[in-house]
């Protein structure tokens, strides 16, 4: 019942008094819900509804009771928050037969394809994307701001005036946000190194996601070469064709490769192609992070969207979710080169003291309205690492330290607290506070 409410916020136990409430279903169908006027949950309540556009929609948090220092909850909300986190509100059934052969037919033609061509089939497919109410576009918090809600309720049920967690970030920092590049095409694998070249201008390294049996060659020298100059080396799909979770059966023989693979490279990062997932069968693969699941996927292939700013673990798998939106979706489907809709997602991350991560491919930068958006947009980045305290690492700095983290605990030392664990040293103490009734955190 607790167990999310501590894990997000690493707090001690004794902070997250919360209980389903009397004959409330542990277990049924599931369906959508309010909590808060404008935050869309899904879980097991009796109070749910089938669609998320339903106008009596019911506010649950109308209904949540307070008995001492227990806030008592009409929904689980370990549940409700792996709802969201595992993308269980998506229905695999909503992919038809006709769905799915389209699919193949579109990967099987798709190398002789010019970008033109693809871009309109791609915005035929995602018609109607701009008129779904969610996930929330452009970005979903749902389930960061569910817990922050959650967290003011505790506020208020002990009248604790601060309660104290391990803060999200090392040394304090406010926010968080890592560079990554899928290399699709062989064209792309040999603009790596001029790729490098731009980020190292601006002080950013970032992992390349090579495709390992399928359009190009990702050989030793290759890997070796990005290494040495300090960014990471991941493993991307393994044909890249569209086909990784088509079948039980051949994802299972798939799933051995793909971990051979990722003990060859020395990685310990994944992306799917095209970030198709299936979450249930995760536990097949040996890799330590994954960076498959969007926050609000209405660009992509597979619909869904993980509703949350946060890095989460898949039973051992830490996961790294993509949100803001690629750059392929932004350059040839919204067909723009602005930094303005990165930038309003970045200050929607930000704002919830989140992960911001990109997708730039080195196949789409062969433009020079392509290159200098992408300048543009590492000069953003610079300037609010600089600035605005934002953490900027390579995914696997920031797997090492949410795993550090997700181990950390708060220990009482006197009057105050202490951190215990490994890399304790880089993390600080934080504060939830109320101020006018509203939730605020303070750095120690």
């Amino acid at each position: 019942m607790n167990q999310a409410f501590v894990d997000y916020f690493r707090c001690p136990a004794q902070f997250a008094d919360f209980q389903l409430a009397d004959g409330m279903p542990s277990n049924g169908s599931p369906g959508y819900f309010k909590f808060g006027s404008n935050l869309i949950c899904y879980g097991v309540t009796e109070y749910s509804k089938a669609d998320p556009a339903c106008a009596a929609l019911p506010d649950l948090s109308e209904k949540v009771q307070f008995d001492g220092s227990t806030c008592i909850l009409p929904f689980d909300l370990t549940e409700a928050i792996n709802s969201l986190r595992y993308e269980r509100y998506v229905s695999r059934q909503q992919v038809t037969r006709q769905d799915t052969l389209i699919r193949k037919l579109y990967y099987m033609l798709r190398p002789a394809l010019p970008v033109f061509v693809r871009r309109h089939l791609q915005q035929q497919w995602l018609k109607g994307w701009d008129a779904k109410v969610f996930p929330r576009w452009p970005v979903d918090g749902s389930v960061d701001r569910m817990l922050r809600t959650l967290m003011r309720l505790m506020l208020q049920t002990t009248q604790q005036a601060r309660i104290p967690f391990i803060w999200f970030w090392p040394e304090g920092r406010t926010s968080c946000a890592i560079m990554t590049h899928d290399v699709e095409t062989e064209s792309g694998l040999k603009f790596t190194r001029e790729l490098m070249d731009i980020n190292d201008t601006f002080g950013i390294k970032s992992s390349f996601q090579l495709i390992p049996d399928a359009r190009y060659v990702a050989d030793e020298e290759t890997r070796s070469t990005i290494r040495s100059r300090g960014f990471e080396v991941n493993v991307h799909d393994l044909k890249h064709d569209g086909y990784l979770f088509d079948g039980h059966e051949k994802f299972m023989k798939s799933a051995v490769r793909i971990n051979e693979f990722v003990t060859r490279f020395g990685s310990s990062g994944y992306r799917s192609g095209a970030l198709y997932r299936n979450l249930d069968w995760y536990d097949k693969f040996s890799f330590s992070y994954d960076m498959s699941v969007p926050n609000v996927a209405h660009l992509d292939p597979q619909p869904g969207g993980c509703c949350t700013v946060m890095p989460y673990f898949i039973n051992n798998i830490l996961e790294l979710p993509v949100t803001t939106t690629q750059d392929y979706s932004l350059f040839n489907i919204l067909q723009t080169y602005s930094l303005d809709l990165w930038q309003e997602q970045i200050a929607l991350i930000t704002k919830l003291n989140g992960m911001v991560s990109f997708i730039v491919h080195p196949d789409y930068l062969n433009t020079s309205k392509a290159r200098t958006t992408y300048t543009n947009l590492l000069k953003y980045l610079s300037s609010l690492q600089a600035e605005a305290g934002m953490w900027i690492a390579l995914p696997g700095d920031v797997n090492s330290w949410w795993r550090d983290r997700n181990a950390m605990k708060l220990v009482p030392c006197g009057d105050s607290w202490t951190i215990v664990g490994p890399g304790s040293e880089r993390a600080r103490i934080a504060y939830a506070v109320l101020d006018n009734d509203e939730l605020t955190y303070q750095i120690q």
